[in-house]
């Protein structure tokens, strides 16, 4: 393994693998003033995330979400909360299918070096067919990078950041100590929270600095996970 501080590794899927995507997006907000670029919403993504996160806001409220990312695609003041609106009515979980490129090519160079790996994702039971999909990885053998699990939320009945959606991966990764397991995710509250409360290594990825008061480990690309 090339980190000194994990053994094995497992992602969550959205702000991870894939993003809202900003093909559909971004047509979408410039009506409102927008900008379509893939790179703003990329950016926005996660401007919704840190806003989200410091509100505490839980997996299914996500109205601070919804305001931050239409501001940061240039949205003017006076039609936010009209976006926002908008936004929240045609994002739902199958627009959650843009594959991160450096993500997609980082994941199979962990593959190669044999790290074990697998998935644990907040979602709504269509997860595993989106990451397949959009060629990123699939559970077990087949085209794509194979993980050992992927845990779809709405499939096993947990969700993040209660520590028990782990359990479900876990059993995958015997003689493999919590600890020495890392936990990468986007959001503060469901997977650093989840993640440490489930004894696991927490990482965020923060390719925007959002967080540099952070007191967890971070990483602006899942490049940085390979030597």
């Amino acid at each position: 393994m090339a980190h000194p501080n994990f053994d094995a590794i497992l992602f969550d899927a959205g702000g991870i693998f894939l993003l809202p995507d900003p093909t559909i997006l971004g047509p979408l907000l410039v009506y409102h003033g927008g900008d379509p670029s893939v790179d703003a919403h990329r950016r926005a993504h996660y401007a919704g995330m840190a806003a989200k996160s410091a509100a505490g806001a839980q997996e299914k409220f996500w109205h601070d979400y919804n305001e931050a990312y239409v501001r940061a695609v240039g949205v003017p003041e006076h039609d936010v909360a009209l976006a926002s609106q908008v936004l929240e009515q045609t994002r739902n979980a199958w627009t959650w299918r843009w594959a991160i490129p450096e993500s997609v090519k980082a994941l199979r160079a962990l593959d190669a070096l044999g790290v074990p790996m697998g998935v644990v994702s907040n979602a709504s039971g269509q997860i595993a067919d989106v990451l397949l999909r959009s060629e990123v990885c699939q559970e077990g053998e087949g085209p794509h990078t194979a993980m050992r699990v992927v845990i779809d939320s709405h499939v096993v009945g947990i969700a993040k950041p209660d520590p028990r959606i782990f359990d479900f991966a876990l059993v995958h990764f015997d003689g493999i100590e919590r600890s020495r397991i890392a936990y990468v995710g986007d959001s503060v509250t469901m997977d650093v929270g989840g993640a440490r409360a489930a004894g696991l290594h927490p990482i965020l990825l923060d390719p925007y600095d959002d967080h540099p008061d952070a007191t967890f480990e971070r990483i602006t690309s899942l490049l940085e996970l390979l030597p």
